[in-house]
This record gives C-alpha cells, sequence and structure tokens, in this order.
C-alpha cells in the first residue's frame, strides 16, 4: 500500500510517499481502507518533532480515518466488510492514517454518519472529539448559559460553535471580520473581531460585566491568564492547547474558577453522539481545501502558515471517490 513515511522531523519536506506492506488485523481489530483523512495543528505538531519521545521514526502519522471496512480480525462483532466507518487513531500507539490501509481496535470505531461524506467525515473525527470532550465532559456546559469560544473560524473553533448551539448556550466567539458571515452561519450569537477590540472589553460589554460562564481556549498564548477577566463567578475555562510558559492565575482565584486541560481520549460513544447530532442537521464539518495524500507536505505548509485565510479543515482524499456521499443517502 501507499503511506506517507515521516522520515526525520522538520519541515513539511520530511514525509516521503511510500510502499509499505499493507497491514494484518489481529483479535479485536478492524482493518480498514481509508478513504480520507484530514489535518490537524497535531499533525504538524508531531511532524516537527514536538512529541519526538512518542514518535519512534520512520513513521506513520495522522489523526483522522474515514473510510470503508476491508476485513475483522477474530472477535470483532461490530461492524463487517463494506461498512463505512469513521474514527481518531490511538494517537501515540502505533501507525496513523497517512495510508492507504490502517488497523484500529474495534471500540475506538464508528459507524460513519450516511450524510456525510468521507471528506466531511474525517474532517470531524478528532475536532469533534475534542470539542465534545472539552464542552460536554469537562466544562459541562449547560443549556442557558454562555461561552467564549476562541478561534471560531478554525478546525476545533467551527466545530465547537455548533455542538455549543446544540446544547443550548448562547455562544460569542472570536475571528477576523472576513469570518464574521462564517461564524454566525455556524450559529455564533456575538461575533468579535480580534483583531480590533479586546476580547475581555467585548464580553463585559455584551454580558453588562457578568461575563461568561466558559471559555474555550484553542489558541494558547496568554488566554489562561486573561481568561479570568472575562468570566462569571465560578466560569470554567477549557484548553486544548499546550503552554509552555507559566502564567499568573490570580485571577482566577477570585473567580472560583476551575481549569481543564484536554487531550482528546479516543472512543466509539463521542462518536455516535457526534453522528446523532449530524444526522439531526445540528453539526456539519466545513472543509475549506482538499489535497491528494501525495500532497501531504502542501497540506501541512497551509495549515501551519499564517494568515492562510482557511475556514474550518484540510481534507486529505486517499480514494478518489472521496468526495461522494454515501450511496444510500
Amino acid at each position: 500500500m501507499k503511506a506517507q513515511i515521516l522520515k526525520s522531523f522538520g519541515g513539511p519536506e520530511s514525509f516521503e510517499l511510500s510502499d509499505v506492506p499493507k497491514p494484518v488485523p489481529s483479535a479485536g481489530e478492524v482493518l480498514v481502507r481509508v478513504h480520507a483523512t484530514s489535518i490537524n495543528p497535531l499533525d504538524f505538531q508531531v511532524r516537527r518533532g514536538d512529541y519526538s519521545d512518542y514518535v519512534p521514526l520512520p513513521a506513520i502519522t495522522g489523526h483522522d480515518v474515514s473510510g470503508v471496512v476491508e476485513a475483522v480480525g477474530p472477535g470483532v462483532t461490530n461492524f463487517v466488510p463494506g461498512d463505512e466507518v469513521w474514527y481518531t487513531p490511538q494517537i501515540f500507539d502505533g501507525p496513523g492514517s497517512y495510508a492507504e490501509y490502517h488497523v484500529a481496535a474495534e471500540s475506538i470505531i464508528g459507524k460513519k454518519p450516511s450524510t456525510l461524506s468521507h471528506l466531511e467525515a474525517a474532517s470531524l473525527t478528532l475536532v469533534g472529539g475534542t470539542a465534545w470532550e472539552a464542552l460536554v465532559v469537562r466544562a459541562a456546559l449547560r443549556v442557558g448559559e454562555s461561552i467564549l469560544i476562541h478561534g471560531g473560524a478554525g478546525g476545533v473553533g467551527h466545530v465547537a460553535i455548533q455542538v455549543a448551539k446544540a446544547m443550548g448556550a448562547k455562544v460569542f466567539t472570536t475571528v477576523r471580520e472576513a469570518n464574521f458571515e462564517f461564524a454566525r452561519s455556524l450559529g455564533a450569537d456575538v461575533v468579535i473581531d480580534y483583531e480590533k477590540e479586546d476580547y475581555v472589553d467585548a464580553i463585559l460589554r455584551e454580558t453588562d460585566g457578568h461575563g461568561v460562564d466558559v471559555v474555550f481556549d484553542t489558541i494558547g498564548g496568554n488566554t489562561l491568564s486573561r481568561s479570568p477577566d472575562a468570566l462569571a463567578q465560578l466560569g470554567r475555562v477549557v484548553s486544548i492547547v499546550d503552554i509552555a510558559q507559566p502564567q499568573n492565575l490570580v485571577q482566577a482565584w477570585g473567580k472560583n474558577a476551575s481549569y481543564h486541560f484536554v487531550f482528546t481520549r479516543q472512543n466509539r460513544g463521542k462518536l455516535d453522539e457526534l453522528s446523532a447530532l449530524v444526522e439531526r442537521g445540528q453539526l456539519r464539518p466545513h472543509v475549506g481545501a482538499v489535497y491528494s495524500l501525495a500532497d501531504i507536505g502542501l497540506a501541512h505548509a497551509l495549515l501551519e502558515s499564517r494568515n492562510n485565510g482557511l475556514r474550518g479543515k484540510i481534507a486529505i482524499a486517499v480514494e478518489p471517490q472521496a468526495h461522494l456521499v454515501s450511496a444510500n443517502v
């Protein structure tokens, strides 16, 4: 099979398209023909060596799969060849998704929503699971609460807006002015141009000084230290960014704030919850660009570049028909 092999840590040119043996499923595992994958910040962080202690080289990386079951190992009961599936590979635990085939444990695989193409499904697995873990599991966002989502036009942010609205929250988000209408189309109630206005000032103005119940950090920087200024009492801050520099959180003490740090855990349950939202028309990923498996390096370079103008996700078509929705729709 064809696969993109990360030969060394470094820039987008570090990948090499190679022929490698097709994997064979063991007991409890499923062999999937990958129709599509996608690119996340985690992917270029792995490529440049941020997690070098956990990724022995050479390696097949990638963290999203949408495809069709090719074969199943002994003991698999939930899937048969021909099933359309989606999932996030177990991060740092075996080969990733930049390949024509992938093997995964049955327990982390879900049935792909029939209304999504493979490109769309592969653009939702990791970011959707991350948004669900952050807002539902960790922040415990409730009906009638308010949330500030940083980076609402990005891969995780544009999904988080839709999940938060489905949960009955009032959504504030920071985006560039060019993305105002896009954010509103996802369900954002208040959009803030982070290039022209301080988000804390905007939140306090829009909430009459009360603040929001939850801040969802997808951007890093000084968000952890500044978030308490925009929080209501007993507010929660959830971050998916690995921030190395120390930050002063003394302001959080006065708000009785709680902080949660999320690294996505794989399981079928989250995928099934996301599928329900998709089937009800409350959630749909936005694919902002599509590349081929051979052009993984170009896709990485685009996502990693600043001011790239992207909305949503960059998808990778591994199979030519990946753009098609299931035939049973």
